[in-house]
């Protein structure tokens, strides 16, 4: 893209995986975690599956980590051409707490590293996926889900960054750069990043492996990332723009809280380009945010169909609020 085509993203609008049980997946994330459940719904495009969504108190975008469990699923194989790590932020000074928590629920952890000027541990949740809690200043300035299981003091403040695997790193950092109004951010510990404007979900990193095994998405790895745009037009300025790049863009998808378009950047990574608006509470109120199964309107004649179909969630805690 040349200078006059380049359009800007704030940052990260959420990030998509692939699970295996829903329940266990609900667990870790509200009980463990203490994430809220935003949104109960299913895949769109595979009605038969869930997809939950947990983030912050209202759903913020650049705090959504969502999942489409499928029970029994494959694990699948972290590599090259994948969002190979989602990392959260957290308030500095906080990750000897979480450090703790981690070892209490027997959460699978390396031992914490510097990295930017920032502290932070990596782990896997029950299938596998790697996440990250990173403890830096600023990350205090987002206010977190207040009625979980963990102190407010010490909450997930949304996603702090993805990080991308590629065999080669350099027209990533590019279509970043010219085509999506990242700013390079400097390289530490192997890795090169770039930063947007959000106070949440801001950071990209890249992790140059020339020599690489291709990934698999199964369970256990990220599907997609997703980035935010403000406007239902400025998205399709994006989707211009970047067909008129070359790259392959799919038409204007309806998911209901937002809008969103698909297309694979140069390393292989599926890439969300998702409108902000309608927004998690277009069906349900802040208070009411996942309580309930949710389907859109072109589902609702089916919704008996579909309801008998999906595993049960209701059982024990599992809302965020039953572990201590």
């Amino acid at each position: 893209m040349t200078p006059a085509d380049r359009v800007s993203t704030a940052g990260i609008h959420h990030v998509t995986a692939i699970a295996s049980d829903p329940r266990t997946n609900l667990d870790f994330y509200t009980d463990v975690l203490g994430l809220r459940l935003v949104k109960r719904t299913v895949n769109f495009d595979d009605p038969g599956t869930y997809h939950l969504y947990y983030g912050d108190g209202g759903g913020t975008p650049g705090t959504i980590l969502t999942f489409f469990p499928y029970p029994g699923a494959r694990r699948g194989a972290r590599g090259a051409g994948q969002a190979t790590t989602t990392a959260f932020s957290v308030p500095e000074g906080s990750l000897g707490w979480w450090l703790e928590r981690l070892e209490r629920y027997g959460v699978p952890r390396d031992e914490p590293v510097e990295r930017f000027d920032e502290e932070a541990v990596t782990f896997l949740d029950p299938d596998g996926l790697k996440l990250e809690l990173v403890a830096h200043a600023g990350a205090e300035e987002h206010v977190p889900w207040k009625h979980g299981p963990v102190p407010p003091e010490r909450s997930i403040r949304g996603f702090h960054s993805v990080a991308l695997t590629l065999r080669s790193a350099t027209p990533t950092a590019e279509l970043l750069a010219e085509g999506m109004g990242l700013t390079a951010d400097g390289e530490a510990g192997g890795r090169s990043r770039f930063r947007g404007t959000s106070p949440v979900g801001a950071r990209v990193d890249l992790i140059e492996s020339p020599g690489g095994t291709a990934g698999t998405v199964a369970a256990g790895t990220v599907h997609h990332v997703a980035f935010r745009v403000p406007t239902e037009e400025e998205q399709l300025a994006w989707r211009d723009r970047l067909l008129d790049a070359g790259l392959g863009v799919t038409p204007v998808q309806d998911r209901q809280y937002f809008r969103s378009i698909y297309f694979r950047e140069p390393g292989g990574v599926l890439f969300e380009i998702a409108t902000d608006p309608p927004g998690f509470t277009a069906d349900e109120t802040v208070e009411e945010l996942g309580s309930a199964l949710k389907l859109p309107p072109w589902l609702e004649r089916h919704r008996g169909e579909i309801a008998a179909a999906l595993p049960s969630l209701e059982h024990g805690a599992g809302t965020g609020q039953g572990v201590a």
